[in-house]
């Protein structure tokens, strides 16, 4: 990886990852830093090309929640080409993001406690989903350019965290009355300590 394309992107580190890190569905670390590379060299690609042509990076042209959704998709994507006994639901807005290839008819369910669901996000915890679920839980949290950064700054992976979540691991957040506010669950420290506690990879 060229200094270029380091000054938009830091590499995935592979002293980083927890060895020991229990992991469900067939999936391997390996697995997990593939997707992790190819999503940096994906940017980095995207981000070189823009300054090229004198335009701003990809991070600052998006909301902040539109950019975590693609880093979020984009391991939807990545994961399944490196583990094969894992697909990316098939159901629109099937949950959870990724189950076990050939348990479901057509790789496709609307909604199911087996599988892996995958998040990406900014912050080291406070999670949100839209609702309370027993599940399979990974998050890849990163630092990134936001739009109203004046400099920018070099995205990378801090953290990956996975664990099998229970009901009881997340706080429901209702809405008030005439708020539009989208209704969601938030993991809560109990959920928290169980995926610290299976960390997956920690950026040195």
């Amino acid at each position: 990886m060229s200094v270029k394309i380091h000054q938009f992107v830091l590499p995935v580190d592979e002293t980083g990852f927890n060895k020991k890190a229990i992991l469900s569905y067939g999936l391997e670390i390996n697995h997990i830093k593939y997707a992790m590379t190819d999503f940096c060299d994906f940017l980095s690609f995207i981000n070189t090309e823009l300054q090229k042509n004198n335009m701003p990076i990809f991070e600052k042209f998006l909301m902040q929640a539109n950019f975590s959704s693609i880093v979020g998709e984009f391991m939807n994507i990545s994961i399944p080409k490196y583990c094969d006994t894992l697909i990316k639901n098939k159901y629109h807005n099937g949950y959870p993001d990724l189950i076990e290839k050939g348990k479901f008819s057509n790789d496709s369910v609307q909604h199911s406690h087996e599988g892996i669901e995958i998040k990406a996000s900014r912050y080291g915890k406070g999670w949100q989903g839209h609702n309370p679920e027993n599940v399979w839980l990974m998050v890849f949290v990163f630092q990134s350019s936001r739009p109203k950064d004046s400099a920018s700054i070099p995205f990378y992976f801090k953290a990956v965290y996975g664990a099998k979540l229970e009901e009881s691991d997340w706080q429901f957040a209702g809405r008030n009355e005439g708020s539009r506010r989208t209704i969601t669950a938030t993991v809560k420290n109990t959920g928290f300590e169980k995926m610290n506690h299976n960390w997956i990879y920690k950026h040195p």
